[in-house]
């Protein structure tokens, strides 16, 4: 009876089948992994460590806190996978409050007040991506003009003043929680944009284009893929979201200024980067994405749980931010450095030709006819 044997590995492709061993070690140092383990660990360290962490009371806030982050977050990084970014979603969201507390005290319902608030949205993002895509300007530049520009249209649009006389049974619903348990409500629909762009990013043909335009656009053209209507159509839905997030926000805290949500825009950008997202764009997934934002919740809760000032938690951002631009760059070259060489001698000399010993048939070099008797 003959046996199948697997045929014999080469010493110089010993590294080319990756044994499963060491495919479930590069899958626990993966970016999601890591962030959650160090999630994990710190929740665990906070909820023995600072009073009042664990209770569920103090949960319902740290997940009300995260609520914006982590809605900004899905498009966001959807927009930073294809190489670009946007450094005006805060802006936005002050915008989009404004305008409310500016409708609303006008006398139009919250019912056309909404809606409205997301079509500003999406005109804002529609700015965004028209001078990036159609005037291939970088998004760096543009949003950070925007960023300016729509924070202060939101102090033309409100001024200094606080819209603060929202209906009571909205304002409770945005802070309500699922019984006894401290989760809020509206974690509820989060979970379900969370579970619907995950689905986008990791199980359709729309995220494998968005990690191609992210890893060479070229290369992303020349297979067929409109990378121009795609990020358009990107910086669109990051202006909703972002006006949705205003509105939430709005609701939550019962009063709508111009000044609502500034600075948020880097707690979430640190939340995208610290989930493993490349700021290059071609790399990352939402699970690290959410992990990284549950992460920095965290910390900035168990510090205003230990009374902490706000400049120190704004300190605490902003380093957590350079860890996560500066963490993937010196693991890749940790890694380039570590990688082991191909099997084989080093700094072998190359292989010398061996020499001709055949009669010369080129007439300036032959041999006299009486001298071929002693060659």
């Amino acid at each position: 009876m003959a046996v199948d044997t697997p045929p014999a590995t080469p010493a110089g492709q010993a590294g080319a089948q990756r044994p499963p061993a060491a495919s479930r070690l590069r899958l626990l140092g993966s970016g999601d992994a890591v962030i959650t383990f160090v999630l994990v660990l710190f929740l665990l360290v906070a909820a023995l460590s600072v009073e009042g962490f664990a209770s569920a009371r103090n949960t319902g806030f740290l997940l009300l806190d995260v609520v914006v982050i982590v809605l900004i977050a899905l498009p966001l990084t959807l927009v930073i996978v294809t190489g670009e970014i946007d450094l005006s979603v805060a802006s936005t969201v002050g915008l989009s409050s404004a305008v409310m507390g500016q409708l609303w005290f006008a006398g139009l319902p919250l019912e056309t007040v909404i809606p409205l608030c997301l079509l500003l949205g999406a005109v804002l993002g529609a700015v965004n991506g028209f001078f990036v895509t159609r005037l291939g300007l970088p998004s760096l530049a543009v949003t950070i003009g925007t960023l300016a520009l729509y924070r202060g249209l939101a102090f033309v649009v409100l001024g200094d003043r606080a819209v603060a006389d929202f209906p009571r049974s909205w304002t409770t619903w945005a802070i309500s929680t699922i019984g006894g348990t401290g989760i809020p409500v509206v974690v509820v629909p989060l979970l379900v944009l969370v579970l619907v762009t995950a689905v986008v990013l990791h199980a359709t043909p729309v995220g494998r284009s968005l990690y191609a335009m992210g890893n060479s656009e070229d290369a992303a053209r020349f297979s067929g893929i409109d990378v121009g209507r795609t990020k358009f159509w990107l910086f669109v839905v990051t202006g909703v979201v972002s006006a949705l997030g205003g509105v939430y926000w709005t609701l939550r805290y019962g009063s709508a200024r111009a000044d609502n949500a500034q600075g948020l825009e880097l707690q979430v950008i640190a939340a995208i980067l610290l989930g493993g997202v490349s700021i290059f764009g071609g790399r990352g997934g939402l699970l690290g994405v959410l992990a990284g934002a549950l992460l920095l919740g965290s910390v900035r809760n168990a510090l205003q749980l230990e009374n902490v000032p706000a400049d120190v938690l704004n300190i605490v951002t902003g380093g957590l931010l350079v860890v996560a631009v500066v963490a993937p760059q010196v693991a890749g070259w940790v890694r380039s450095r570590t990688r082991p060489r191909p099997a084989g001698p080093p700094n072998a000399p190359p292989a010398r030709p061996a020499p001709d010993t055949r009669p010369s048939t080129d007439p300036a070099v032959q041999v006299p006819a009486d001298q071929r008797g002693n060659r």
